[in-house]
């Protein structure tokens, strides 16, 4: 059967009130020939996200409405492993009051890293060579997202995305990677730069890509940024902490035209290295 995630707008609601709606959902879900394998509770936005085996959009619906009542205000049919990539998870929780409050609320950071000029690198070095500065890139990049829990999500050919349930923890390894290639480049004769872009959302879906907003914020923000430059977007740079943090770690890089989205976007540079990048993407 098709795996669908719904969004449900529950405005002042307790995880407690969740956690009860989702047990009313497991009681009669085999009557439905449906079955509810997990749910993401985001307290701060009152939003709740269900992932459902089911047999359509429509059937899964009727549980809800029968079950509790509260209709959801989007279903999208998803990627089950689009899903296990970024939120990690597809098994139920216990949902028991004595678990609810540390239910994972969905909520992703993602992070794009990109090799510079690996065209070029390519063409100078040939397949072989540049295949091993890739491996190279590649171990690095994993060594950093293991040390910060992140999730790689995949491998872009020049580059990795991956996904974190924390956005200063992603802002951490993003900084951690650029300090790894830094070392590296210090001892290795041939030298290996990347670019980095962050974005933050929810499990939501638009253009048939799960995160798809969020993902490609952080891909554009990638392109845009310039050698050995992180590039975070407005949502990462509030999430990050308190006011005298983000102002030690960010500067405002400008609005950018990014490909795809109609208007600006705001983005800000942080100073891994203690120095200010511009980056090369169209500034306003």
């Amino acid at each position: 059967m098709p795996i669908f995630m719904d969004r449900h707008d529950l405005p002042g609601a307790t995880a407690a009130e969740v956690a009860e709606a989702h047990l009313k959902d497991l009681s009669i879900q085999d009557q439905y020939g449906v079955k509810f394998l997990t749910y993401w509770f985001d307290h701060r936005n009152g939003r709740t996200f269900c992932l459902i085996d089911a047999p359509d959009a429509a059937t899964a619906e009727c549980v809800h409405r029968e079950a509790h009542g509260y209709v959801a205000s989007e279903v999208v049919e998803v990627s089950l492993s689009a899903v296990e990539a970024f939120l990690g998870r597809i098994d139920d929780l216990d949902p028991t009051p004595a678990n609810v409050e540390g239910r994972d609320a969905g909520h992703r950071a993602v992070l794009f890293t990109d090799i510079v000029g690996s065209t070029e690198m390519t063409s100078r070095l040939g397949d072989r060579m540049a295949t091993e500065l890739v491996r190279a890139h590649d171990s690095m990049v994993r060594r950093c997202l293991g040390r910060a829990s992140g999730r790689e999500v995949k491998h872009t050919g020049d580059g990795i995305m991956a996904a974190f349930t924390s956005s200063p923890a992603a802002v951490d390894c993003a900084v951690d990677i650029q300090r790894e290639f830094r070392h590296f480049n210090a001892d290795s004769p041939e030298q290996i730069h990347v670019r980095i872009g962050l974005d933050c959302g929810e499990p939501v879906e638009d253009s048939n890509d799960l995160f798809g907003a969020t993902v490609q914020t952080a891909a554009r923000l990638c392109s845009a940024a310039s050698v050995d430059q992180i590039l975070v977007s407005e949502n990462v740079f509030h999430e990050y902490g308190e006011a005298e943090s983000r102002a030690q770690i960010f500067a405002r890089a400008g609005r950018f035209r990014l490909k795809g989205f109609a208007k600006p976007i705001l983005a800000y540079q942080c100073a891994w290295a203690g120095g200010r990048q511009q980056a090369r993407g169209s500034r306003q």
